[in-house]
């Protein structure tokens, strides 16, 4: 007989971590299954550091998650002892049209979020790292910081581990099958039954979940980390995470404080780049990986611009409109997905597992899920 749960979550990165975390919490029978080892550095929860914000200038129906998130993110450090959010403040900066800061301060005046707006001579005289152009203005938030990706996975791991989950590594999904009494999925080790299943798939969302509707494809990501010219300049006692949008389809580059665990300053570009098949990206360093942010190094943070000492690759999982997708599936009640993060995703881990553990066990959630869910493209 296949060993019997009241949930599988499939996918233990930021999402399905944390959503085994909280349904062990409830008292739930957990079974979580990765195809990689726990945790791993082939998806999207990785790279030692991850922007955590409040104004968001994507849609502000996230602000009320993303105030959720922070208290749960502070939950997990008392729970698990452990560091994971870091608040630096947050600098912000664009021409005053531009997308990351308008709609950031949008989102600052509709919820009341403080922050400062600075003129571009005040910018650079707060914070002398930045050479930004005459028309730039800057926002200060002082609810920014960054989340250690990789030890909050841990910590929700063991925490679900902790409370009675039964987590397994390097053990793939190949099949599922959903029936109105439950579902049985099948890896490349066995077969389980539950009443429930949660997939967290990330950039395998599609190959995993084909009949959800809605199509997610992966995209080949980069991070990169130098060696500043003046490393005193950007430590976590002095350096903010940054924001930088140059112009339009450019998206924004941003950046970190440097911390011991990993040698450099690190800094990357949020926008979509080029689409490949998670099981096959390149991830050795490519041609034209190094020029995403070079220019911007040279330009705009001289001091910052020295010797490369890393390229890392991550997985951006999209959704067709770059917002999440955290429902239950169309076809099957007993199903719950959440995907399609769109590279912006990490920071709220901590309430889409808490979301999901809601739409799982009760068919719906009280946190404002409803503007992500499938519906949105008819479905």
């Amino acid at each position: 007989m296949p060993a019997t749960f009241d949930v599988i979550v499939v996918g233990l990165g930021a999402m399905g971590s944390s959503a085994a975390f909280h349904l062990a919490s409830r008292g739930q029978r957990v079974l979580g299954l990765e195809r990689y080892a726990i945790p791993h550095a082939h998806g999207s929860s990785h790279g030692f550091s991850r922007v955590i914000r409040l104004a968001y200038f994507e849609h502000p129906d996230y602000v009320p998650l993303l105030q959720r998130s922070y208290e749960n993110w502070f939950d997990l450090e008392k729970q698990s002892n452990q560091k994971i959010l870091y608040q630096t403040g947050g600098l912000y900066m664009g021409a005053p049209d531009a997308e990351a800061i308008s709609g950031s301060l949008r989102a600052m005046k509709q919820f009341n979020i403080p922050h400062q707006e600075l003129t571009r001579a005040e910018t650079m005289r707060r914070h002398p790292m930045f050479r930004i152009p005459e028309d730039y203005v800057g926002l200060w938030e002082e609810a920014t910081g960054f989340l250690i990706p990789e030890r909050a996975v841990s910590c929700h791991c063991e925490l679900a581990m902790r409370k009675g989950a039964e987590l397994h590594g390097h053990e793939p999904v190949t099949s599922w099958q959903a029936t109105s009494s439950g579902v049985r999925v099948t890896t490349n080790r066995a077969t389980y039954e539950a009443a429930r299943v949660v997939f967290c798939g990330g950039a395998w969302a599609s190959q995993i979940v084909g009949d959800m509707g809605v199509s997610i494809y992966a995209t080949r990501q980069t991070l990169l980390w130098v060696w500043p010219k003046k490393p005193e300049l950007f430590t976590l006692e002095k350096f903010p995470v940054f924001m930088l949008e140059t112009g339009p389809g450019q998206g924004q580059h941003y950046g970190f404080p440097m911390m011991p665990d990993n040698p450099g300053f690190k800094i990357a570009q949020h926008v979509v780049m080029q689409r490949t098949d998670p099981d096959r990206v390149q991830r050795d360093p490519q041609p034209g990986d190094e020029e995403t942010v070079r220019p911007v190094l040279r330009d705009m943070i001289p001091d910052a611009d020295g010797p490369l000492l890393a390229i890392r690759t991550c997985l951006y999982e999209n959704s067709p409109d770059s917002h999440f997708i955290i429902d239950n599936h169309p076809k099957h009640p007993n199903v719950t997905l959440a995907c399609g993060f769109s590279g912006h995703g990490f920071k709220f881990a901590s309430v889409v597992g808490e979301a999901v553990a809601d739409l799982s066990m009760q068919g719906k959630s009280k946190l404002p899920i409803g503007f992500l869910s499938l519906s949105r493209f008819g479905r």
